[in-house]
């Protein structure tokens, strides 16, 4: 179940007071005194809420409402007791005697607030604000760590690349020495071949066609063929 309503609002008047209502409420509040506030608009003879009849009295119209600016001592007290209580402002205008906790709440949001940022105060948690420029700092040492981290991998890469190239040319190298190793050889048996044929005469053939070894090379050619 929520709050049931102070009075009907069917009727009354909203908008500001005037001097005649003013008068009206505090001759009532100072003869008879506070009973009830849903009582007191139609006692006083005025068209107004119990609420609204309230905050008039309380905010404008008692006597030991205490006016003016708030003094430098008291903007002191108001952010000691801020930062101890936060926006309790009715708990942080008891310690203001004549000052109503709404002046507090507005004094606060129109001009410590701002008194205290120029201050480099956060208003809510009342330590300093980092700057900008500190947070740039931070960011751009954040990515300076990540360019040097990824400098260093580029660097493996670029060392594990190096090797495989390095591997990889060997590996060519041996091929190629080898390859050069087969042809020498070759080369060389040709050679031998050659020196070994540039003794060679018809003479050494006749000779050689006389042999027995010869003629069993030919020894069953005949049955190859059909």
């Amino acid at each position: 179940m929520g709050r049931q309503p102070c009075c009907e609002k069917v009727g009354l008047k909203r908008g500001p007071w005037t001097i005649e209502e003013d008068n009206k409420l505090m001759n009532f509040i100072l003869n008879n005194g506070i009973q009830c506030w849903r009582l007191v608009p139609k006692l006083a003879g005025l068209m107004r809420c119990g609420k609204s009849c309230r905050l008039r009295w309380i905010n404008y119209l008692r006597p030991d409402l205490k006016r003016g600016a708030l003094t430098e001592a008291e903007e002191d007290m108001i952010i000691e007791l801020h930062s101890r209580l936060g926006n309790r402002w009715s708990k942080i205008a008891t310690h203001f005697p004549g000052r109503t906790d709404n002046e507090i709440k507005n004094y606060w949001n129109t001009r410590i607030k701002k008194k205290m940022k120029l201050k480099g105060l956060d208003p809510v948690t009342h330590e300093p604000i980092l700057s900008k420029s500190h947070d740039l700092e931070k960011e751009m040492h954040h990515h300076q760590n990540l360019g040097f981290q990824e400098s260093l991998e580029d660097h493996d890469q670029m060392q594990h690349n190096r090797e495989g190239s390095s591997m990889s040319i060997q590996s060519r190298e041996e091929s190629s020495c080898n390859k050069n190793l087969d042809v020498g050889l070759g080369s060389s048996l040709v050679l031998q071949n050659k020196e070994s044929l540039g003794n060679f005469t018809m003479d050494s053939y006749h000779n050689f066609m006389d042999t027995q070894f010869f003629w069993d090379c030919f020894t069953g050619l005949g049955d190859s063929f059909p």
